[in-house]
């Protein structure tokens, strides 16, 4: 259903027509304030509109902040595990990280063959347009559900902004958003509270990325044995490509390539993080702060970066922090990195802190200035770290494990989950 202007109705037409679509003019905009339905000549029904929009009448439900909201905010201290490669492969393994091609290779993404970074190749999906050689849409949805559970708000803000970031890294223009609004029971004050504060926070999110929410849907009453699932805002972003092959997947290209972090290296934020959940066993603290200016620059310096062709690739960090998201960019072409983090951080707040707005990118050296000033442009720090390159993922001083190793723990953790015949007949097609 769509509202054309007057006059131009023909035109509409004549698109619809080119694509083979059924078409009728169905009514006319008034200002009688009412919804007036006509069938066969006489009045159907007819409604003041005020009461289904402005005047309709609003869910206000009791809400309540949860008494234990203020004890699961507490972080505690954090023990430094002894070893930090097992440590990484023990995120890496963890269902929320591990590869997810046990469930992508089931699905057909080719249809059409309008994909041009197909599901594993980046950090959001870049579909061409039907008929068209060079503009299309990247999409992306995600939430990090802990971070909601430890703070509704903030964290709901966060998966607003992470899938806008996943958008920008393959050179997307991030345009609006869907939702799912996953909850448990909202007679209950506390959830009712989670609810709206989530709400709250999508809706500051989106308002500073200048991305509406266009569509979405409610989800309530998930319990079982009167026990909620944690709130979890899912959000589906979608942004506007330009030109589809002006893209940057997440993986390393080529030997030589350097690699640079937008945004800094971070403070080492392990609240809510995906190391405290797998290595220690705890969901605790708050999520890392956001800063919607520094969002905004970050996504912008890397956006502007790929579509100037200067990146060979990007990647955002966010769960498992840094460490995860280098391993990640090794696995695509089993290529190395060698990296420097100039930082007075412990070594796993430095390698698995999830603190915001973050992107790790690869550029040939010659691109190294053009990046550079972009970045400034922007108002984005970058941090040149190290090179690409050979068979292991080296953080000097701190880590050093062999790609073929870490992909193992990675790889094959869902697969291990699900049972390793079922896996092996959903890739085969096998009954």
């Amino acid at each position: 259903l769509l509202v054309a202007k007057k006059g131009r109705e023909k035109e509409v037409f004549d698109v619809c027509d080119k694509w083979d679509l059924a078409h009728a003019v169905v009514g006319r905009v008034t200002d009688t304030g009412k919804l007036v339905v006509k069938s066969g000549g006489e009045t159907v029904a007819e409604l003041p509109i005020a009461p289904l929009t402005g005047d309709a009448p609003a869910y206000d439900r009791p809400r309540r902040r949860p008494a234990w909201q203020d004890e699961v905010q507490k972080l505690g201290e954090v023990p430094q595990p002894r070893n930090l490669m097992a440590a990484l492969k023990q995120v890496l393994a963890s269902p929320t990280v591990a590869s997810k091609e046990w469930v992508y290779r089931q699905y057909d993404h080719m249809v059409r063959i309008g994909t041009a970074i197909r599901p594993g190749q980046g950090d959001a999906a870049v579909v061409r347009f039907t008929g068209q050689r060079d503009g299309g849409v990247a999409v992306s949805v995600g939430c990090n559900s802990r971070w909601c559970y430890l703070d509704p708000r903030l964290g709901a803000a966060h998966a607003v902004a992470e899938t806008a970031r996943n958008v920008s890294c393959v050179g997307g223009e991030p345009l609006a958003v869907t939702d799912c609004l996953n909850f448990g029971n909202p007679e209950r004050p506390e959830i009712m509270w989670q609810f709206e504060q989530a709400c709250l926070g999508i809706a500051e999110a989106c308002a500073a990325l200048q991305t509406p929410v266009v569509s979405g849907n409610v989800s309530l009453y998930n319990e079982t044995e009167g026990k909620a699932v944690i709130p979890t805002p899912m959000i589906g972003m979608v942004g506007l490509m330009d030109d589809c092959a002006k893209n940057a997947g997440s993986c390393f290209m080529a030997a030589g390539d350097r690699v640079a972090v937008v945004g800094g290296l971070g403070q080492g934020h392990l609240g809510g993080s995906e190391y405290l959940k797998t290595v220690h066993g705890k969901v605790a603290g708050v999520p890392p702060p956001l800063d919607f200016a520094r969002e905004r620059a970050v996504q912008k310096a890397v956006r502007d970066c790929v579509r100037a062709g200067l990146l060979k690739s990007a990647h955002d960090c966010s769960d498992g922090g840094l460490a995860v998201t280098l391993a990640e960019m090794c696995f695509g072409r089993d290529l190395g990195c060698r990296v420097a983090l100039k930082s007075q951080l412990r070594p796993d707040a430095l390698l698995f802190g999830e603190d915001a707005s973050r992107i790790v990118v690869s550029f040939a050296p010659a691109d190294r200035e053009a990046v550079e000033a972009i970045c400034k442009a922007a108002g984005a720090p970058l941090e040149d770290i190290g090179q690409v390159g050979g068979p292991t993922l080296i953080v000097e001083g701190v880590l050093e494990a062999r790609i073929a190793e870490l992909r193992e723990s990675w790889s094959s953790a869902i697969p291990k989950l699900v049972g390793e015949g079922i896996h092996k007949a959903a890739l085969e097609g096998v009954p």
